[in-house]
């Protein structure tokens, strides 16, 4: 097509959109099934279970194969409709971006009915019991909250309707980040399921699967995504080629490298070619360096022609073709994959604090212990190290360009990361989900120290000063979405007072008071929700009240330091309630560890209470002294303001000051005489 928009001549025959997806999960459901059918007897066998019959061991991978194909589909066409092509001026979606909407809210039904399938499925599955002669309805409702997979099955279901519902009126640009926020939620339950949430080290293989899952639903979903919107001559491929083109090659490596120390958390070198599960994962590396060639190959012809030629769409349809296909196959393999039995772990006699949390601990916490018996965290120590190597990256592009950047920001991020880096990979992070006390000094560093340290960086400001804006004709990008997200109603809620502080002070109370602590403490994904919160609400406090960023609801000094001390007393009564409790949260998790050096769990706790005590005293000072030195900037900016309009207006003010007194004196000496 032209620059346009007219359709144009490629010499590619224009096939049914919904024909190309509807085709790529069908290959992925047929592949999930064969492979599957090979390794039946060997599951059966491993877990002891009788044969559930064909339509359970045929149909479950089919459903979740198609199904998956689904939910990317579902990611892609959000991504497409979000940040790939731009809405019309007035924010209103423009014909492209609303096809797309659309594409994503049936995907999104179909993922949502395929989870539904599968809590039955899966019910049939872990019993051994055929699914249309022995399970009722009410059997596999009452059995699905005994079984982990069925309830995460059923999350999914809701997760997805959710989004279906909440998509279907949509019309507008501002709510698609969300909806494409929303269709990656979908896939969470998925992380905490199957080989990567059981077994040793299962910390590190849920981390890594639940990048591996992120990445592969961006990369594959926002490819057929694409090439939807290349077959219906969407307007503005051009521009959705070159964006996912970069988001695709991040993808790629995240994907490689997640997907490498998962498989080294659960095979051997030696069991690649001596087991069926070691051959399926040769298989899932083998397609994984097929697409990236393809997607190279993408970078250099497709996009490329693309660039040159808005209407050149032929070599793009041609290679996205061919990776559809492969990435249909590559779900089916690894769909396949987790119905297919491991081989035996290393360890044949793993301790229960393997077992529980995926590692072993060496004793108790000592100096040298926390400083240097370090635990990489996957997901927060990665995002520690690309947030400081990201923000560098702009103060270099900065002062490339001639500007400045205050040192004392980057200084302050970069020890923000470091100590977000620190917390949760160092011995504090490894001890972290084993006691209660250096729980507690986790939580106080997340919420406190770390987020302070990262708002004074300031990184929507050097954001907005480092990305460059788009024309006035041009197509919105990375600049105006970040200013979109600043001045929106969720920012203008969120940085309310009132609303920042509830959430910063409720997760302290809501947590351990409430029963989630006692709850959710034996599970891995409960933790890292937990150390998301604790990040998140602390950097939403702290940037109402000492950011150097723009908010949607500018705050006087006077009331930034009343939220300070407005908070301090609910803190220090929470560790003094906390201190004085006498049932210890979490004691059955506490002593299924059975830590011989670790059996005074109420007195841990009441250390736990101390710190979270006297925790406020640093974050105070730092605050404190923050808040002065801005309020002092401030006199100083509005002195150098008056001083500047005094000078062009050769003192005007001053000068009819003067006046008016000496009219005063005039008069008084009038009437005096």
């Amino acid at each position: 097509m032209t620059s346009s928009g007219a359709p144009a001549t490629t010499g590619v025959r224009s096939a049914p959109a919904w024909t190309v997806l509807y085709a790529v999960a069908l290959l992925a459901g047929l592949t999930a099934a064969g492979l599957s059918a090979l390794s039946v007897a060997e599951a059966l066998t491993a877990t002891g279970l009788p044969d559930p019959g064909p339509v359970t061991s045929y149909g479950l991978p089919f459903v979740r194969a198609a199904g998956e194909i689904a939910a990317v589909a579902a990611t892609g066409s959000f991504l497409l409709a979000a940040f790939l092509v731009p809405p019309q001026r007035n924010g209103v979606l423009d014909a492209a971006g609303y096809r797309a909407l659309r594409t994503g809210t049936v995907a999104s039904g179909i993922w949502a009915v395929c989870a539904v399938l599968l809590v039955p499925l899966t019910v049939s599955d872990v019993s051994g019991q055929p699914l249309w002669t022995r399970l009722s309805p009410a059997d596999i409702w009452a059995v699905a909250d005994l079984i982990d997979i069925a309830g995460a099955w059923r999350w999914t279901a809701l997760l997805a309707l959710a989004v279906t519902v909440l998509s279907a009126p949509v019309l507008r640009w501002s709510w698609t980040p969300v909806l494409f926020a929303g269709s990656l939620v979908t896939l969470l339950p998925l992380a905490l399921t199957g080989h990567s949430s059981s077994g040793g080290s299962h910390d590190l293989a849920t981390n890594s699967l639940f990048i591996h899952l992120i990445a592969g639903a961006l990369w594959a979903g926002g490819l057929l995504a694409l090439l939807v919107h290349a077959l219906r001559g969407g307007e503005h491929a051009d521009l959705a080629a070159r964006r996912f083109s970069a988001v695709a090659l991040w993808c790629f490596v995240a994907m490689a490298l997640s997907g490498v120390i998962n498989a080294l958390v659960r095979t051997r070198p030696g069991d690649l070619v001596n087991s069926d599960y070691g051959l399926l994962v040769l298989a899932k590396v083998t397609a994984l360096c097929v697409l990236g060639f393809l997607g190279w190959r993408q970078r250099r012809n497709g996009v490329a022609a693309l660039r040159d030629d808005p209407g050149a769409r032929g070599p793009l349809i041609r290679l996205a073709l061919v990776e559809a296909v492969v990435f249909g196959l590559t779900f089916g393999v690894a769909v396949a994959l987790g119905r297919t039995p491991p081989p035996p772990p290393r360890d044949l006699n793993p301790s229960v604090t393997t077992v529980e949390i995926g590692y072993d601990l060496a004793g108790p916490p000592t100096v040298g212990r926390v400083l240097f018996d370090w635990r990489f965290d996957l997901l927060f120590g990665t995002a520690a190290i690309v947030f400081a190597l990201v923000y560098l990256a702009a103060v270099v592009r900065l002062r490339r360009r001639g500007d400045g950047w205050p040192a004392g920001r980057t200084l302050a991020w970069l020890l923000g990361c470091l100590l977000l880096l620190v917390t949760t990979s160092s011995g504090i992070g490894r001890y972290m989900p084993a006691m209660f006390s250096m729980h507690m000094i986790a939580h106080m560093l997340l919420s406190m120290l770390v987020p302070i340290l990262l708002v004074l960086g300031a990184p929507v400001t050097l954001a907005l000063r480092a990305l460059p804006a788009a024309g006035r004709d041009e197509p919105p990008g990375p600049r105006e979405w970040l200013l979109a997200g600043l001045h929106s109603g969720v920012s203008r809620v969120l940085t309310n007072p009132f609303v920042a502080t509830a959430l910063f002070i409720v997760g302290f109370y809501g947590l351990y008071f409430g029963g989630i602590f006692d709850a959710a403490v034996d599970s891995h994904g409960a933790h890292v929700a937990m150390n998301l919160h604790f990040l998140l609400s602390g950097y939403l406090f702290y940037w109402v009240v000492i950011g150097v960023d723009p908010t949607p609801r500018p705050i006087p000094p006077i009331g930034k330091l009343a939220m300070v001390f407005a908070s301090l007393p609910l803190h220090a009564f929470f560790g003094v309630v906390l201190m004085a409790t006498k049932s210890v949260i979490g004691e059955d998790f506490y002593r299924s560890l059975q830590l011989d050096w670790h059996t005074d769990l109420l007195g841990d706790q009441r250390l736990g209470g101390g710190i979270a005590w006297a925790a406020g005293e640093v974050p105070l000072v730092v605050v404190l002294i923050a808040l002065f030195i801005q309020w002092r900037r401030s006199d100083q900016r509005t002195a150098t303001r008056l001083d500047r309009a005094a000078d062009r207006d050769e003192d005007a003010d001053l000068a009819a000051y003067n006046r008016m007194l000496a009219e005063l004196a005039r008069r008084e000496s009038q009437q005096g005489g």
